[in-house]
């Protein structure tokens, strides 16, 4: 049976304090059991307590970039013990190719259609959960977002094992550079947007049913922080280090507003505020109760909970988009626009961040933007959002002849 090795970031303390005082069967008796038939040939605890530390150093200061690490190398892991029968440490080049030709074609065995939860508290123990398995299966295979993020994770993973002299090589690197998978980007690459009509919908739509619905004005503004603001949406959530409260918006003395934000990488930055985003976050605080705009001394959450105290996680954020896109869809297929309905069901979140930026950028300064969006480059943001040369270099061949 395949076993998930790290289980969340909030358990990985106790992991990590159960490996180091070999009472890891305790709460979790199955993983040492697991541990118990691998280690007969493979030194299983150290190479786990490795994982678990680099995890720790890594990923706890998100829990996005903590997932993504422990997903990668989790499966690596068990592949390294269980397919290659090698410890992570003793892999050769020709063995990461052999591990990067499985990601692309994974055994059924390793397998499920859907994401699964990996253990859960039951009576003091942590149970596994039977059905999870290390990978997802999706009908046309491994993706390249999925293969560069194998191997990011897999080349920083080496580079600090080197770092601990736990490993004298990183093959990482020129296997990617070999790989008959990866394709060289070259094509046109827009990023995912609402188009103007999907946007007055899902916007239009939301506005006129809080007039018989209230609590939909909290969706109403969740949409205007994540369009109007270009927010990710973990940036508007609750975090084990940061809590997005009204204090966070602030004045200038030249009354300027700004909204403080921590971004990736635990990155503090100060979005600007428009006019009409102003009159949604009077609009919004007027439906709680609140005085019109925020004060200095405010604990209260940016986004509330309708039950309960504090802020909202990313997957609660989620739900609120997607009800509003839900309603969307369902109005554009009852006014006859079914294509543009069909393109909406596929939209998430992230592309209220991707459609303000597209509109902005036809009349921002590049570099404003790129603070606003929180990018460390400014070449990042031209690469995503200027698309101004593409349609240019399209109305100059427009008139080609054959």
């Amino acid at each position: 049976m395949i076993l998930p090795l790290v289980d969340t970031l909030k358990q990985l303390r106790y992991q990590i304090a159960h490996l180091e005082d070999d009472t890891l069967g305790h709460e979790y008796p199955e993983l040492e059991k697991f541990l118990a038939r691998q280690g007969k040939s493979l030194p299983v605890h150290s190479e786990l307590q490795f994982l678990f530390q680099f995890l720790y150093v890594y990923g706890r200061k998100s829990e996005a970039t903590f997932n993504r690490f422990r997903n990668e190398l989790e499966r690596f892991y068990l592949w390294s013990w269980m397919v290659a029968e090698k410890s992570v440490f003793e892999l050769k080049r020709e063995d990461i190719e052999a591990y990067v030709d499985f990601v692309v074609e994974p055994d059924n065995a390793w397998t499920q259609t859907s994401v699964q939860w990996r253990y859960k508290q039951n009576q003091g123990i942590r149970q596994v959960n039977e059905n999870w398995r290390p990978f997802v299966l999706k009908e046309n295979g491994a993706s390249q977002q999925t293969l560069a993020a194998m191997f990011t994770a897999l080349n920083v993973f080496y580079k600090f094992a080197i770092l601990e002299e736990k490993s004298f090589a990183n093959f990482v690197p020129v296997v990617k550079k070999n790989s008959p998978y990866l394709v060289v980007q070259s094509q046109i690459n827009l990023p995912d947007t609402l188009s103007d009509l999907q946007w007055e919908y899902v916007f239009g739509v939301t506005r006129d049913l809080s007039e018989q619905q209230p609590d939909l004005e909290r969706n109403l503004f969740v949409l205007a922080c994540l369009k109007g603001l270009y927010l990710r949406i973990s940036e508007l959530s609750d975090r084990p280090h940061w809590s997005p409260v009204m204090s966070h918006f602030w004045q200038d003395q030249d009354d300027f507003w700004y909204l403080r934000i921590m971004g990736k990488g635990n990155k503090l930055r100060d979005v600007t505020l428009s006019e009409d985003f102003i009159s949604y976050l009077k609009r919004y605080r007027q439906y709680r109760g609140l005085s019109a705009l925020p004060r200095v001394d405010e604990p209260y959450p940016i986004v509330h909970k309708l039950r309960g105290q504090g802020g909202m996680n990313v997957r609660q954020l989620r739900r609120i988009v997607q009800q509003s896109f839900d309603l969307a869809v369902a109005k554009l297929k009852e006014d006859g626009f079914t294509e543009e309905s069909e393109q909406l069901e596929a939209a998430t979140s992230h592309w209220l961040r991707h459609t303000g930026a597209t509109h902005d950028a036809q009349h921002r300064p590049l570099k404003h933007l790129s603070e606003d969006l929180g990018h460390a480059k400014i070449a990042t943001t031209d690469q995503i959002y200027i698309q101004t040369n593409i349609k240019e270099r399209a109305k100059s061949g427009l008139k080609r002849k054959i």
